[in-house]
């Protein structure tokens, strides 16, 4: 579609019916973003949370062991 010309080398389609054609390929790829982007949301989440878990373990076990 891109490329197609006339006899005369003017193009065939005009940009908007390219910019119309090309419209879904766009739409999919902004769902495949959005998906990518909660993944890493997710993964920095669960990064945040598992630090914390740890630092509030480590202290814990640094009041038992001089309580003790």
């Amino acid at each position: 579609m891109w490329r197609a010309v006339n006899v005369d080398g003017t193009p065939t389609y005009s940009f908007v019916e390219a910019l119309e054609a090309s419209h879904p390929g766009y739409v999919v790829r902004v769902i495949g973003g959005a998906f990518f982007l909660t993944g890493m949301l997710c993964m920095a989440w669960n990064t945040w949370r598992t630090v914390q878990q740890a630092k509030s373990e480590q202290t814990a076990a640094t009041y038992l062991a001089t309580t003790s």
